[in-house]
C-alpha cells in the first residue's frame, strides 16, 4: 500500500485540481464499487480492487465452476467445481486480503432492479455478453437525472484472445455502448453448399458435424454446446470427414469454439485489461489522474500496443440521444422484407423484432393472439401501413430499449 500512498499523498502535473489527503484514501474505503462477472476478467478485477484499497466491493454472476475455468479464472480451486463463481470469488479474495468486504450475488443482472444499481459509486464489467453489456448500458442511462449522484460511471472491460478493450462510459455524457454497437463484427457463417459437399477448413467439418449431421443421427435429441459428451461426438465425427478430405487441425478446444462460437481466453491479456479497468476506477475515486477519454484498444498479437481513442457520442443513438432517427425505406417492399432488413443493421444486433406506430400495430412476436393477429400485415407493403414521416417504434427481446425510426420514402422522379 505504500506505492498508493504515496501517489494519493502528492499532486501530479496532470491532475492540478487534486486535493491529496486523508480524505481522498478515506473514500477507498467507502466508495462502493460493483463488478459485473466473476469469470477470467473478474477474477482478476476482484483482486486488483481489492489490492488497491477498495473495501466494499460487491460482485454478480450467474455462472458456476466449471474444470476449464481453473487454468486461468485463478480465485477458484478444484474443490469449487459446481459452486457459484460469485460467492468462491467473494470468500478467497476476502481470505487473502485483510479488511475487504466482498458482497457476492449469483444471479443475472437482470434480477436486480434499478434501484439496486443506485447505491454504486461506480460500476465495473467483464462481461462477455453484447446483449448484458446492452441491458446494464441502458440501465445505467436511466438512472441519470437531476442528482450528480444518479451518474454511474461504467467501466467496460472485454477481451478476445490476445485482444482487448477498456473504456470509461460516463452515462448521458460520453459515448455509450450502443453508440459504438456498429463496430462488432458479425459472427463468421459458412455456405451450406460448401459445409455439405466441398469442406476445406477444419471449421467446416465441425460445422457439418453440428448443422448437418447432428440432427440426421439424433432426429430428436436437441444439441447441448455445454455438454461434453455432445461435443466429444461433434469432435469425433468432424475428425473423421476431416480425414475423408485430407483436412488437418480438427481439435476438441476448436470444436468448442465453433460451436459455442466462443475465442479462447488467454490469462495475460485478462490481466493487463483487468488492470487498465482498475487504474481507471481508482482515477475516478480519487482524481489523482485524468481518467481515460474514453476507449483503450490493447493488441496483443502485434506486441505489447495500445492505443487510445475518443469514440464520439451519437445524437441519434436510440440510448442517450434525444432524436428519433430518419430512415428511408422503399415503400413498396413488403413489411417482412423491411424486418429482415432491420435485422441486417449492425448498430442494432436485432433477433425478433416487434413494431408499432402510433396509431397501429404492425407486427407484435407476442403473445400468441396477437402475433396472430397481425401476421397478414407481414405480407403488405410498407406504404399502406405507414406514412411519410410517421414515426416506427421497435423493440426487440436483444434491445433494452424501443428503436425510434422515422419512415422517410425516396422522392419519386
Amino acid at each position: 500500500m505504500s506505492a498508493l500512498t504515496s501517489i494519493l499523498s502528492n499532486p501530479g502535473p496532470f491532475a492540478p485540481d487534486f486535493e491529496p489527503g486523508d480524505a481522498v484514501q478515506d473514500f477507498l474505503s467507502t466508495c462502493k464499487i460493483l463488478v459485473i462477472g466473476a469469470g477470467g476478467l473478474g477474477c482478476e478485477i476482484l483482486k486488483d480492487l481489492a489490492l488497491s484499497g477498495f473495501k466494499d466491493i460487491h460482485v454478480i454472476d450467474m455462472d458456476t465452476i466449471d474444470v476449464s475455468n481453473l487454468n486461468r479464472q485463478f480465485l477458484f480451486r478444484p474443490s469449487d467445481i459446481g459452486k457459484s463463481k460469485a460467492l468462491c470469488a467473494a470468500e478467497f479474495v476476502m481470505k487473502r486480503v485483510k479488511g475487504v468486504k466482498v458482497t457476492p450475488f449469483h444471479g443475472k443482472i437482470q434480477d436486480k432492479p434499478e434501484e439496486y444499481y443506485r447505491e454504486f459509486n461506480i460500476v465495473i464489467a467483464g462481461l462477455d455478453s453484447i446483449e448484458a453489456r446492452r441491458w446494464l448500458n441502458a440501465t445505467l442511462i436511466n438512472l441519470v437525472d437531476d442528482s450528480p449522484e444518479s451518474l454511474k460511471p461504467m467501466i467496460d472491460g472485454g477481451t478476445e484472445g490476445f485482444k482487448g478493450q477498456s473504456r470509461v462510459i460516463l452515462p448521458t455524457i460520453s459515448s455509450c455502448y450502443e453508440c459504438s454497437l456498429d463496430m462488432l463484427g458479425k459472427a463468421t457463417t459458412y455456405p451450406i453448399c460448401t459445409i455439405a459437399n466441398t469442406p476445406r477448413l477444419p471449421e467446416h467439418c465441425i460445422e457439418w458435424a453440428s448443422v448437418l449431421e447432428w440432427p440426421r443421427v439424433f432426429t430428436d435429441k436437441k444439441m447441448d454446446a455445454d455438454n461434453p459428451e455432445h461435443i466429444t461426438w461433434l469432435f469425433q465425427t468432424a475428425d473423421a470427414r476431416a480425414k475423408e478430405f485430407s483436412i488437418s487441425g480438427v481439435t476438441q478446444s476448436l470444436t468448442l469454439g465453433v460451436v459455442k462460437n466462443i475465442i479462447p481466453a488467454i490469462a495475460s491479456t485478462n490481466a493487463i485489461i483487468a488492470a487498465s479497468c482498475c487504474n481507471e476506477a481508482l482515477k475516478i475515486a480519487t482524481a489523482c489522474n485524468p481518467y481515460l477519454n474514453n476507449y483503450m484498444m490493447y493488441t496483443g498479437d502485434q506486441g505489447v500496443y495500445t492505443y487510445t481513442f475518443e469514440h464520439m457520442k451519437k445524437d441519434e443513438c436510440p440510448v442517450c440521444g434525444n432524436l428519433a432517427q430518419d430512415y428511408e425505406i422503399d415503400p413498396e417492399i413488403t413489411l417482412e422484407e423491411f424486418i429482415e432488413k432491420l435485422k441486417e443493421r449492425p448498430e442494432t444486433q436485432m433477433k425478433s423484432p416487434s413494431l408499432r406506430t402510433g396509431s397501429k400495430s404492425l407486427y407484435l412476436r407476442g403473445p400468441p393472439q396477437l402475433e396472430q393477429a397481425t401476421r397478414p400485415n407481414l405480407q403488405k407493403k410498407v406504404g399502406e401501413l405507414v406514412e411519410e414521416g410517421e414515426e416506427i417504434s421497435i423493440t426487440d427481446t436483444s434491445m433494452p430499449f424501443s428503436l425510434r425510426l422515422v419512415a422517410r420514402y425516396p422522392k419519386k422522379n
